[in-house]
């Protein structure tokens, strides 16, 4: 292949990467899978997920379970869900899978979190914009669990 077909099944790739990242940022809901989202933009599974991985760092499964537990921090932040309920609201068909997710992402259960939020409201009267950054999920394992300190 030449250096400009080269370009261009690149910029390719990169256009249906994005409608697969745009299509788990409005379906998150929905029961999406890697074979699915990579036949809706005419790719392998496999392809589709190292691809993935190589344009935003992670897999399209992380990705998406990212979102799920960004929307389930608002809904739970609002109080007005069991966490049961927010579970399956945000797509998710195992509540242990959730629990287990968020916590990762999060740093505490989604129960001590409901509890946390509905305490001491931290987000009362931020603009919605800085609420998002600010609460939004540290992706790859990153949250740090609080540990007593070691004499």
């Amino acid at each position: 292949m030449t250096e400009r077909a080269d370009d261009t099944k690149r910029l390719s790739d990169l256009a249906r990467l994005r409608k697969v990242r745009d299509r788990m940022d409005r379906e998150y809901a929905e029961p999406l899978d890697v074979e699915a989202l990579a036949r809706g933009v005419h790719m392998s599974a496999g392809h589709l997920s190292r691809q993935f991985r190589a344009a935003y760092g992670e897999s399209p499964y992380s990705y998406l379970m990212t979102r799920r537990i960004e929307r389930a921090m608002a809904l739970l932040r609002r109080g007005d869900m069991s966490v049961t309920d927010v579970c399956f609201a945000v797509g998710c068909s195992s509540l242990g899978t959730f629990s287990t997710r968020f916590t990762e992402l999060v740093g505490v259960p989604p129960s001590d979190y409901r509890r946390q939020a509905a305490t001491t409201r931290p987000t009362e009267g931020m603009p919605p914009c800085v609420v998002r950054q600010v609460t939004r999920p540290v992706r790859n394992r990153e949250a740090t669990v609080p540990t007593a300190p070691v004499r």
